[in-house]
């Protein structure tokens, strides 16, 4: 008797991290926290029109700008509209980031713009133009979310914790 328990416990553990490994996949690729600009950071020299070529961003997913911040610097400034970011217009923007180091949530679906807050680098394509797409739609489409193009560029979330769940509940089953 006490050998199916533990025969039943085994497979019930085993079905959970089965289901848990299953999910991983999909609770990996939610959120994608994207370095703009990878190591040269929010910058000219940094090409974010080619950085930003081949990425995707989705709902839940986050950007990250790292720059010289502070007044009369780069800062970023997030923009209304596709004329505002073409033609670098940073009179009325919607958000302006000062810090240096900004994490930006991309919650909505949705075209966002950023550039920088000096017009002249904006002009010289200090710019980023954010088309953010839902899981669904990607989905929907048959495209498949981004892999990370380096570790120091784009950081998985979550994939890390279900690992570390399943190491826990294979231990205290095993005892």
């Amino acid at each position: 008797m006490e050998s199916a328990r533990t025969t039943r416990d085994m497979v019930f553990a085993m079905l959970v991290v089965v289901v848990m490994f299953m999910q991983a996949g999909k609770w990996a690729e939610a959120q994608v926290h994207h370095v703009v600009g990878h190591h040269r950071g929010w910058d000219v020299s940094s090409d974010i029109a080619s950085w930003s070529t081949d990425r995707t961003f989705m709902v839940g997913d986050f950007l990250s700008f790292a720059y010289s911040g502070g007044i009369e610097k780069d800062n970023v400034v997030e923009l209304k509209s596709q004329d505002e970011f073409d033609s670098c217009n940073v009179s009325n923007p919607i958000l302006m980031f000062t810090e240096g180091i900004d994490k930006i949530s991309l919650q909505e679906e949705g075209s966002r713009y950023f550039v920088s807050s000096n017009i002249e680098k904006c002009k010289k394509g200090l710019k980023l133009p954010v088309q953010v797409k839902s899981i669904s739609n990607v989905q929907a489409a048959g495209f498949l979310a981004q892999q990370p193009v380096a570790p120091s560029s784009t950081i998985k979330i979550y994939g890390s914790v279900i690992m570390v769940l399943s190491a826990i509940i294979l231990s205290h089953v095993a005892l």
